[in-house]
C-alpha cells in the first residue's frame, strides 16, 4: 500500500500565489533596509551545533533542531553512537551523535560570522538577511517549525542612533504594509538588570527574565509559581510583582519605574535608551513595557517587540535588541551590535486575514496565446517571441485539440488579463483579436502594433 503523500508538522508548500504575497512582503522590507543603508548576506542553513547552543537560554536551547552525524551504523561508531544516545536520554549533547543543527535564528550566525571575518569587515558593518530557519516548537496559528526570518543589524557601534532608527525602520515598514496599528514595545535589559539587583538577585537575572517573558502567555500567578520555584523568596518575588503592575502612559510607566527602582545606577542608563528612542518617535506606535524581557540571553541594552495590530489574534511579529558583546561568544570581544527581526510568516497571516495584499499581485502573464491549430500556433508562436523581446510576457496554450471555453478557464484561473486569438483569417489578413478578459471587450490588433498595446494597457 502506497502512503498518502505528507510534509512534516509546522512546515509548509508556497504556491505561486502565496509566493507572490510572500516576495510583496520582502520586497517592502528590503526596500525599506537598503534605504536605511543595510546590505544584503547569507549564512548556512546549517551551523555547528557549539555554536548554537547556550545562546538561546534553557528554553530555546531545547529547540535548536540537532542533525544526526553521517556513519552512526558504521562498525567503528556503533559503541560511541550508543553511548553518546544514552547521554542524548538523559537530555545531554553528545558528538559522537550530533555535531551540527539548523540554525535556530539569523543573529547568532551573523555574530560568528563577525567573529570570522572582522579584519576584512568595514564598521560599523550594517547587514541585512533573509533566510528560513528552524525551531522544534510545537505547531500552532502563528508558529512554524520552519519559518523564514529578516533580520537587519548593526555591529561596530555604540550609537543609540542605531537603536533610534531600527524603531523608524519597523514603523515605515509597517506603514508601507497598511499595519497601521500596530505596536512596537520596547524596554532596556538594564532596567531587568537593575529588578535583579533591587532583588539582591543579580545571580538569577536569566531566572527572573525567562518568567517574566511568559506574562503574554500565562497568568502572573503562574509567573510567581516559576519564580517560587526556582528559589526567589516572598520578599523577591513581592519586589517583582510591583514591578510587573506598572501601568499607564510611557510617561506614567517611567515616573512609577524611579519610584521603585530609582536608586539603581542599571534604571538611569536605561531610561537614557528608553527616553532616546521616544525622542526620535513622537506621534509613532512606540509603547513603553517594562515586562518585555525577550528571554534571549545576549540582549545588554535596549529589545523591541513588535505586535500586530489588536484586532488580529497574533503573537510578535517582530522584534530585537542590542547585544554589545554577541561575538564576544566567539572569542572576538568588544565589538557592539543592535538588531531587529521581522516575522514574515505572522505578517503574512495578518496581512491575508485583514485583506491588505494588493489585489494586482497575482498577474504574473501578460496575455495568453489561444491553440487555434498547429500552423496557427506555430505563427503565434513568432509573435509571442516578439512580444517576449519588448518585456511583454506571455504563453502560448501546448495543449493541442483542446476547445475554447477549456483555454478561457486557464486564463481565467492564472488571472491573465488578456487573451490573443490568431486563427487563419487573422494571419491572412495582418491582425490578432485581442480580448480583455476583466470587461470583456475585444480589440482588433495588427500585429506591429501589438507590442505598443500591452505596453499601454
Amino acid at each position: 500500500m502506497i502512503n498518502k503523500p505528507s510534509i512534516p508538522q509546522g512546515t509548509r508548500d508556497f504556491s505561486a500565489q502565496t509566493i507572490r504575497k510572500r516576495n510583496y512582503i520582502l520586497n517592502t522590507i528590503k526596500t525599506v533596509f537598503e534605504l536605511y543603508g543595510f546590505q544584503p548576506l547569507e549564512t548556512p542553513a546549517m551551523e555547528n551545533l557549539e555554536t548554537l547552543m547556550g545562546k538561546y537560554g534553557d528554553e530555546g536551547d531545547k529547540l535548536i533542531f540537532k542533525i544526526l552525524n553521517n556513519g552512526l551504523n558504521n562498525e567503528k561508531n556503533i559503541e560511541a553512537a550508543k553511548a553518546g544516545f544514552e547521554k542524548v536520554l538523559e537530555g545531554k549533547n553528545s558528538v559522537d551523535v550530533t555535531e551540527r543543527a539548523l540554525k535556530y535564528d539569523l543573529t547568532i550566525p551573523f555574530a560568528r560570522y563577525v567573529a570570522m571575518n572582522h579584519t576584512k569587515l568595514s564598521f560599523p558593518f550594517k547587514r541585512y538577511q533573509i533566510q528560513p530557519v528552524w525551531r522544534a516548537d510545537r505547531p500552532q496559528k502563528g508558529r512554524y517549525r520552519e519559518f523564514t526570518q529578516c533580520d537587519a543589524d548593526v555591529v561596530g557601534s555604540y550609537s543609540l542612533m542605531n537603536d533610534v532608527e531600527f524603531a523608524l525602520i519597523y514603523d515605515e515598514v509597517f506603514n508601507r504594509l497598511g499595519l497601521f496599528d500596530y505596536e512596537l514595545k520596547i524596554n532596556s535589559r538594564k532596567i531587568l538588570s537593575a529588578l535583579a539587583r533591587a532583588c539582591n538577585a543579580t545571580d538569577k537575572l536569566v531566572v527572573i527574565t525567562t518568567a517574566i517573558d511568559k506574562l503574554d502567555k500565562v497568568s502572573v500567578n503562574k509567573v510567581k509559581a516559576e519564580l517560587s520555584e526556582k528559589g526567589l523568596t516572598e520578599f523577591q518575588i513581592e519586589l517583582i510583582e510591583k514591578y510587573i503592575a506598572i501601568s499607564g502612559t510611557n510617561e506614567e510607566k517611567v515616573e512609577q519605574l524611579i519610584n521603585l527602582l530609582g536608586k539603581m545606577p542599571e534604571t538611569k542608563r536605561g531610561l537614557e535608551e528608553i527616553k532616546k528612542i521616544l525622542q526620535h518617535t513622537a506621534g509613532k506606535n512606540v509603547v513603553v513595557d517594562f515586562t518585555l524581557a525577550r528571554g534571549l540571553n545576549y540582549y545588554t541594552g535596549i529589545i523591541y517587540e513588535a505586535k500586530a495590530p489588536a484586532i488580529v489574534q497574533m503573537g510578535s511579529i517582530g522584534g530585537g535588541g542590542r547585544y554589545d558583546d554577541l561575538t564576544g561568544l566567539f572569542g572576538v570581544p568588544d565589538i557592539p551590535g543592535v538588531g531587529i527581526s521581522f516575522g514574515v510568516d505572522r505578517i503574512y497571516d495578518v496581512l491575508e486575514e485583514l485583506k491588505l495584499f494588493p489585489e494586482n499581485l497575482q498577474v504574473s502573464t501578460k496575455a495568453l496565446f489561444f491553440n487555434m491549430g498547429e500552423t496557427e500556433s506555430n505563427f503565434a508562436f513568432t509573435v509571442m517571441q516578439k512580444l517576449r523581446k519588448a518585456g511583454v510576457a506571455c504563453e502560448l496554450f501546448h495543449i493541442e485539440e483542446t476547445k475554447i471555453a477549456k483555454q478561457f478557464r486557464y486564463a481565467e484561473d492564472k488571472k491573465i488579463p488578456f487573451a490573443v486569438i490568431i486563427g487563419s483569417k487573422e494571419i491572412e489578413q495582418n491582425y490578432c483579436q485581442v480580448k480583455n478578459l476583466a470587461t470583456g471587450e475585444q480589440h482588433v490588433v495588427i500585429f506591429e502594433n501589438l507590442i505598443n498595446f500591452f505596453n499601454n494597457n
